[in-house]
C-alpha cells in the first residue's frame, strides 16, 4: 500500500498526462477506470460470496478461540 505522500505524487503525474492529452484519449481513460472499477467489484463480491460459504460449511471460531490456537 503507498503512503498517502507517494499517492499524492502519482496523482500529480497522471494529472498532468490528462491535461494534455487528445479527449478521444481521455474517453478511452474514464471507460477503461470504469471497468477496472466494475472488476474489482464483482471480485469482492465473489470473495464475499465465498467467504460465506466457507462460514456455512465449516463454521465460525470466536475471538476467545482464535487467540487460545494462535498463543
Amino acid at each position: 500500500m503507498k503512503t498517502e505522500r507517494e499517492r499524492e505524487e502519482i496523482i500529480k503525474a497522471i494529472n498532468v498526462l490528462l491535461n494534455q492529452a487528445y479527449d478521444s484519449t481521455l474517453d478511452e481513460i474514464l471507460a477503461l477506470l470504469k471497468r477496472i472499477d466494475e472488476e474489482e467489484e464483482e471480485d469482492d463480491l465473489k470473495a464475499i460470496k465465498e467467504a460465506r460459504e466457507d462460514i456455512r460449511v465449516n463454521g465460525t471460531v470466536s475471538w476467545d478461540e482464535y487467540k487460545r490456537e494462535s498463543a
